[in-house]
């Protein structure tokens, strides 16, 4: 069994609460995008703004991978949105796990606020598809990594 990690360190377990999901078959390009735009976000607001996405309400603006992507109204800065439904599921089932542990650790959850939310690329499912003339063609899929830490804000 692989020991996971974190990519943040140093931080304090009395006021703050991790969760992660590993190998998720999400891709990483919309996941990443997901977690750009509900880190700073309290508990309450990322849920809101997930279940919006979900359906189809609220636009997720996407900042890197954006080359043929349209304009979405809604979007502040960065005009070239998308509605990944199946990333921001995911990620609303991780932050639901998130909520969970605060609740059982103690904390006050109305003032959770998301510190860090990353996601990167996982392992690679390969498989390959036959074609004619005894060739083949790859088609691979790759799985994600998502990671959440939330803290407790006092006030």
């Amino acid at each position: 069994m692989p020991k996971w990690g974190y990519s943040i360190v140093d931080l304090d377990p009395d006021t703050t609460v991790k969760a992660s999901g590993r190998e998720v078959r999400v891709s990483p390009k919309a996941a990443r995008e997901v977690c750009a735009a509900i880190k700073g976000m309290t508990l309450d607001q990322a849920k809101e703004f997930l279940e919006q996405v979900i359906a189809k309400k609220k636009a997720v603006p996407f900042r890197r991978y954006k080359k043929k992507i349209p304009h979405r109204r809604g979007l502040d800065k960065f005009y070239a949105g998308r509605y990944p439904v199946k990333a921001a599921r995911k990620i609303l089932e991780i932050l639901e796990s998130a909520e969970a542990n605060a609740m059982y650790k103690g904390l006050d959850v109305e003032n959770l606020k998301i510190i860090h939310a990353s996601a990167y690329p996982g392992t690679k499912i390969k498989r390959y598809i036959p074609r004619a003339m005894g060739r083949s063609t790859p088609r691979f899929e790759t799985l994600c990594h998502i990671e959440l830490v939330l803290e407790q804000r006092s006030g």
